[in-house]
């Protein structure tokens, strides 16, 4: 299968999780780009892949705001070419904050309006990978299992 991870990341915590990911997708066989949404364009983002990973950090005390890179992206994401197409979605963030990883559920309802088939319920961390290991490795292996 054909996999693209997209992510934004103001401190790295995310990319982070997003390279983590995409060794353990392409470990088990599976062709993965790891592209930072700074670097992409939303028309035709998703075309030629079989299932999109999301990953964005947020923070927000009245309402959710999601990392500045991805929220330029995620204003044209009727543009993508989601539907039909097997989604998922990761965060770190910042638990002192009001909407906790947030962004997952931002970009999950978005996803789902879109048409695509939400793979597994989206990872919430604090932190980076290096501090998250075992919850990330573990949802990486049910993403695998989904594709």
């Amino acid at each position: 299968m054909k996999v693209l991870i997209v992510y934004g990341s103001e401190t790295g915590n995310t990319e982070s999780l997003a390279e983590a990911l995409g060794e353990q997708i392409s470990a088990a066989g599976h062709t993965v780009k790891v592209l930072n949404a700074a670097d992409a364009s939303a028309e035709g983002l998703c075309t030629g892949y079989d299932a999109v990973l999301f990953g964005c950090s947020a923070w927000g005390t009245d309402e959710v705001e999601l990392q500045g890179d991805f929220n330029a992206l995620f204003e044209e994401f009727d543009s993508i070419d989601i539907k039909g197409k097997k989604a998922a979605c990761f965060a770190s963030g910042d638990s002192s904050f009001e909407h906790y990883c947030g962004a997952v559920d931002v970009i999950e309802d978005r996803l789902g309006s879109l048409g695509a088939t939400l793979m597994e319920e989206g990872l919430r961390v604090e932190g980076d990978y290096s501090g998250n290991k075992d919850d990330v490795d573990a949802w990486g292996q049910k993403i695998i299992a989904a594709l």
